[in-house]
């Protein structure tokens, strides 16, 4: 059976999620933690949080992901990560924001071919003891971009890279390309994960009739379906009991989130940005996601939650 993992989002797939997640559900073999930038110096202040203290990850399934375009950086954080017991860490060349790619950084990183691999040669020069992933797209400009990284994905040891067959100027538009990356597959002598588009089994088994029995990571599809990993692997549960389930998720995860932030009402932000997502579960998504754009305050968001939970139901 595939190995599943759970691709990392900004503001949403932080340490309370991922535990409550694992709390509630399973399928999901490997985390992501959205990324860290910022690593200045050795032990840096954003290295100093439960996000990526080995006390609040287990260390087996979790790795840290970093989002630079300087080799120095990426070996401090490789570093720092070994020293605190990840087995692995990730480098993000795949954010296709333009904030984030007009900087060269994330899949922006795709279009300097020359530039990129000399840094990730700089970064296996001095690290070690410890694996190294990246994530990518085809490209940020187009879909050829990936070819001029072939040499460089077969020599240099990574110990496999995540492909999300999109180039970064789509965005999340249009459809991952299952095709591109079955073409890519004999080029690349590493393990080679797919990621994109997985919403439902019918897609995941689409998915696999190409990738077989390597891993694949889900995105999109697990914040939308949380259960999506165990229906996958065909973990047995009672179907009738699904919507008691995602009630008890949703309130953990808020009282969490709460109790992280001090009580601070600026939790509702995050829980919104999950809600765009998981609101399509449910029969009717924008009437439920009309119940929790507009919440300002705690007890707003919780009358909201329950309103949706009684007046609508699971598809």
């Amino acid at each position: 059976m595939n190995e599943l993992r759970l691709a990392p989002f900004q503001g949403i797939t932080d340490v309370v999620y991922r535990n409550v997640f694992r709390k509630h559900f399973g399928g999901i073999d490997k985390f992501y933690t959205p990324f860290f930038t910022g690593i200045q110096k050795d032990n840096s202040k954003s290295l100093r949080g439960e996000e990526i203290d080995p006390a609040h990850n287990d260390l087996n399934r979790v790795v840290p992901q970093i989002l630079s375009n300087h080799a120095e950086e990426i070996i401090r954080f490789a570093n720092q990560c070994k020293s605190f017991g990840y087995k692995e860490f990730n480098l993000n060349m795949g954010c296709p924001f333009p904030r984030v790619a007009n900087k060269t950084r994330g899949c922006g990183l795709m279009a300097e071919p020359e530039r990129t691999t000399a840094m990730l040669k700089e970064v296996f020069e001095h690290i070690e003891g410890i694996d190294f992933s990246i994530k990518c797209r085809l490209g940020y400009y187009n879909e050829d971009e990936i070819l001029s990284y072939i040499d460089t994905f077969n020599t240099l040891p990574f110990n496999e890279i995540i492909l999300h067959p999109r180039i970064g100027k789509q965005m999340y538009t249009g459809e991952a390309s299952l095709e591109r990356f079955s073409e890519l597959l004999p080029l690349i002598n590493k393990t080679l994960v797919y990621n994109g588009d997985i919403f439902d089994v019918e897609k995941f088994k689409r998915v696999q009739s190409v990738t077989q029995e390597r891993p694949v990571a889900l995105g999109r599809g697990l914040l939308t379906n949380p259960f999506l990993a165990e229906e996958i692997k065909g973990i047995a549960r009672n179907t009738n009991e699904k919507k008691a389930r995602l009630h008890n998720f949703v309130v953990d995860l808020y009282v969490e989130r709460l109790r992280h932030a001090g009580g601070s009402p600026k939790i509702i932000g995050s829980m919104k940005e999950l809600w765009k997502y998981m609101m399509n579960i449910f029969d009717d998504p924008q009437n439920v996601w009309r119940k929790v754009k507009k919440v300002n305050h705690l007890d707003e968001y919780e009358e909201s939650v329950e309103l949706i939970f009684n007046e609508h139901n699971l598809l």
